[in-house]
């Protein structure tokens, strides 16, 4: 890494969180050109669909921790 950029990079790691987010951001967006919607719509059917398997796969603490006990005190 050049000179310059170990001293950038040193300079954004001071910075605070929510700003080294932001040029975190900066900097992809800059490298990753213009967005392809096609990809985007998949992304968004993708994140959908994990959503709904989530909620249909949702225990309550209840029977988790009960399963659990269970595991905990078999020999």
């Amino acid at each position: 890494m050049a000179r310059a950029v170990r001293q950038l990079a040193t300079e954004a790691l001071q910075l605070p969180e929510e700003e080294r987010l932001a040029l975190a951001t900066e900097l992809i967006d800059s490298v990753e050109g213009l967005p392809d919607p096609e990809w985007e719509t998949a992304w968004l059917r993708e994140l959908s669909a994990r959503d709904q398997a989530k909620a249909s796969d949702y225990k309550t603490w209840s029977l988790v921790r009960s399963r659990i006990l269970k595991r905990l005190t078999k020999p």
